[in-house]
């Protein structure tokens, strides 16, 4: 019966850590990407800063959006449009630590969204961006119990 209820609540206990890690989001008190719209990104080629009447809590982040046209599509796949590594610099999620972004230095791979720390970082990650991607991913979302 012990064995059974210790396996239950490491059962739980994990659950909850993963639960804990998936809704984990980059925010500061500008919202998520810093209040630009993640939409923007693959629509118009750039960032642009999404309006404070126009937003959508997703992973218990504030997201905001240039239009409700850009809304709509968030919140019909948030997951496509939403940065990997919950918008955190890929650079450093690469490296095994996490780091806040620059809505400005982005990138686009295969239909993903990356953000990095600043424009001189980003170069940085260009440079092996395959490499940088793989790291990553294999250092996500470990990463977070390193905070």
């Amino acid at each position: 019966m012990k064995t059974l209820f210790l396996l239950f609540v490491l059962s739980s206990f994990w659950s909850f850590c993963a639960l804990a890690q998936e809704a984990y989001i980059y925010s500061d008190a500008t919202g998520a990407i810093k209040g630009y719209d993640p939409v923007s990104y693959f629509t118009e080629s750039k960032p642009v800063k999404g309006k404070k009447n126009i937003t959508y809590k997703w992973k218990d982040a504030n997201w905001y959006f240039a239009s409700k046209k850009n809304l709509d599509a968030f919140k019909t796949d948030p997951e496509a449009y939403a940065p990997q590594y919950g918008g955190y610099c890929a650079y450093a999620v690469s490296e095994g630590y996490t780091a806040k972004i620059e809505p400005e230095a982005w990138k686009i791979v295969d239909g993903k969204l990356y953000l990095n720390y600043d424009l001189d970082v980003k170069k940085i990650w260009e440079a092996d961006e395959a490499d940088r991607i793989k790291k990553a991913e294999a250092n996500w979302p470990s990463v977070l119990d390193k905070d």
